[in-house]
């Protein structure tokens, strides 16, 4: 029991210590660098784990913040999951966040510069609270540190680009719609003149179908050998011009498509039927 007591004391001891380690930083500086002070220009302050600088920190159009640092977990410098410079506007309770880049031995720095902010920030009234967050995975207590405050001065000479104001979703003004105008039949005076053009050809159309040997001796042959099949096709042929004329009178397409289907398939069933009569006429030598 000596023995053992004796291991597993400094055993706890170094597994207490290690519960009770915490994120914290060393050898932080602030510096606030004008465009072309050149290296190692510009103002230049300690960052504490105890206080926040005072008075607050002023950023310029043309100043570059740079913060350099040495991430610890208890007192050796690592490098945490998560380090980040966050900047909190009060008036606003806008967060904005900018990670540090870091080494293995927790050395790392970040850049800010106005073109970085957003522009709540450059608008803002009141100074931003300027925080700095480690923290990682285990059991190690996360940092969140308050450490200076951030007034932005902007160049009063450029003005300021503010992004459009997002959409809203609310009601919209009432949309009233314009319908297209029915179509409507063409004047009674050019139907007329394009009927009477149709009258005219039928003469010229009847002298050709003679002129290619057609005649009309057969049709009592062809009436009176089929006389279902002739007389239906000839029928439906007269019906689909019937219905070609109430489409252009009254009907409607949905009144037509139907009634001209039944029509065509009449007049295919009863017109493949007269064509077989006919051509057993014409083997037959009769025509």
């Amino acid at each position: 029991m000596r023995i053992f007591s004796g291991i597993a004391l400094p055993i706890l001891a170094a597994a207490s210590a290690a519960y009770g380690a915490s994120w914290g930083f060393e050898d932080a500086t602030l510096t606030v660098q004008e465009k072309g002070a050149g290296v190692g220009g510009g103002a230049k302050e300690k960052l504490s784990l105890t206080s926040a600088l005072s008075p607050a920190v002023s950023l310029s159009a043309t100043d570059t913040l740079k913060i350099v640092l040495t991430a610890t977990e208890g007192k050796t410098g690592k490098k945490p999951h998560q380090a980040f410079l966050t900047l909190h506007d009060p008036s606003t309770g806008l967060e904005e966040s900018f990670p540090f880049s870091l080494k293995d031995n927790g050395k790392g720095k970040v850049e800010v510069t106005q073109k970085d902010l957003p522009f709540q920030f450059l608008t803002s009234s009141q100074s931003a609270r300027a925080s700095i967050i480690l923290a990682s995975f285990g059991s190690t207590t996360p940092l969140r540190k308050h450490v200076f405050d951030l007034e932005v001065t902007r160049d009063t000479a450029t003005p300021l680009a503010l992004p459009p104001a997002p959409e809203r979703y609310t009601s919209k003004p009432e949309i009233k719609h314009i319908f297209k105008a029915d179509a409507q039949s063409p004047p009674v005076i050019v139907s007329g003149v394009f009927m009477l053009a149709v009258i005219f050809t039928l003469p010229a159309l009847l002298g050709l179908w003679a002129g290619l040997g057609g005649n009309l001796d057969h049709a009592g042959k062809a009436f009176g050998a089929n006389p279902v099949a002739h007389g239906l096709f000839f029928g439906s042929v007269v019906a689909m011009e019937g219905v070609f004329f109430l489409y252009y009178y009254s009907w409607t397409l949905f009144q037509t498509l139907p009634v001209a289907g039944l029509v065509g398939v009449v007049a295919y069933v009863s017109g493949s039927r007269a064509l077989t009569e006919v051509q057993e006429r014409r083997l037959a030598g009769q025509r």
